[in-house]
């Protein structure tokens, strides 16, 4: 969900800085604001969701954690590495990853939704 609201929020500051909306650009510069909010959304993203995915992928390891419950492995496992390694080993590879495949989700998306004559929802205030 975080994706998709950075996303949003960042392609809107972006048209808000260029003083555009997006029915105002060509082809391109719409694409390239989709493949730039969207490296920032996927960076975010795998930010926000790194610590419990590298504690997952650990707990998954046979023996790693010691006995007991799934929770209580995931609290051993945490103090043997650390709050600031888990949140920081592998973070940078991640963020590539992540960002460039987001970047590429968004981009296809609003070429497809741009070819196909559709719109995007967007969330107002209520009044």
């Amino acid at each position: 969900m975080a994706k998709f609201a950075v996303q949003g929020r960042t392609s809107e500051s972006m048209y808000q800085s260029m003083g555009k909306k997006p029915a105002e650009c060509g082809a391109v510069l719409n694409t390239s604001v989709a493949l730039g909010s969207g490296v920032i959304a996927g960076v975010v993203s795998a930010i926000i969701s790194h610590p419990a995915d590298t504690l997952l992928s650990k707990v998954n390891k046979a023996g790693a954690g010691g006995d007991g419950s799934i929770p209580q492995r995931m609290m051993n496992i945490t103090k043997e590495t650390g709050i600031a390694k888990l949140c920081t080993q592998g973070l940078g590879a991640r963020c590539v990853m992540i960002g460039t495949l987001t970047a590429l989700q968004f981009g296809i998306f609003d070429t497809v939704m741009r070819s196909l004559g559709a719109e995007k929802f967007h969330f107002h205030e209520p009044h």
